[in-house]
């Protein structure tokens, strides 16, 4: 069964909310069809030939899933959901390793965003407004671990996350490593430095990177990054919103590149 992604509101214009597919062999239809899999839940304990069928395209498709008790899923719909309920991504995600080249071959030098661990799906919207407005070109998320591109997150985005290529990994730190192999230096914006971001060459391929505001960015990509740098403070809270953080990196690299 899948259910309709808009709802009228009053005035009678549309509203955008998350397409979910329930039952097993819904879900099973939704991913042989090649739809995005935003986030899957899987009632625990439930077993079956038609179920092992789905973990194994779960396996193959390298799809993130939460095992959950009942109630969650009963919360969620009260449809025949058969122990199984898919949100659909309403954005189609994009590999690095496919639009690096593109912007190589044509003429353009690489900005990119990676974005690791921001779950909140406001901040994730606001910083892919900035992003777009600023032509980064692409946003790179962990599969696991990262805000969902939920309705909440269109519509903070302004209709961006439509826009914007948003890259969907299994290991940021892979994907790091590739981009410094293919010429992209990774700078990462964290406290753990006396560095500026204003001292930061932004003008050559870059990757900015962006972390959780309650732990940072990750020390795997901190070790493998070519640039440490940090935004000053000179008030007493000492810490900004990642959103607004991201904007102030993102725009100091486009000030550099427009001079």
């Amino acid at each position: 069964m899948q259910q309709n992604n808009f709802q009228r509101r009053d005035r009678g214009e549309k509203r955008e909310t998350n397409q979910m597919v329930f039952g097993i062999r819904a879900v099973i239809e939704a991913i042989d069809a090649g739809k995005e899999i935003e986030s899957l839940f899987i009632q625990r304990g439930i077993s079956g030939s038609l179920l092992l069928e789905l973990k194994n395209l779960i396996k193959e498709h390298n799809i993130a899933s939460q095992q959950v008790p009942i109630e969650k899923l009963n919360r969620i719909t009260r449809k025949n959901h058969q122990g199984v309920i898919a949100v659909i991504s309403p954005i189609t995600y994009e590999r690095v390793e496919d639009i690096l080249p593109t912007i190589y071959e044509k003429g353009e030098t690489p900005l990119l965003l990676m974005l690791d661990g921001v779950t909140d799906v406001r901040n994730m919207g606001a910083i892919a407004r900035t992003a777009e407005c600023a032509g980064v070109h692409a946003i790179i998320v962990p599969k696991r671990g990262s805000a969902e591109i939920n309705p909440d997150a269109i519509k903070t985005s302004a209709g961006a996350l439509y826009k914007i290529p948003v890259c969907r990994e299994d290991n940021l730190g892979k994907v790091g490593r590739f981009l410094i192999d293919s010429g992209v230096q990774l700078v990462v914006s964290t406290e753990k430095t006396k560095d500026s971001v204003y001292e930061v060459d932004y003008t050559v391929p870059t990757c900015i990177i962006m972390g959780a505001e309650d732990v940072g960015v990750s020390d795997d990509l901190i070790r493998i990054s070519d640039k440490l740098a940090k935004i000053p403070m000179f008030g007493e809270i000492g810490s900004l919103n990642v959103s607004v953080s991201a904007g102030v990196v993102i725009y100091e690299a486009i000030r550099q590149r427009n001079k």
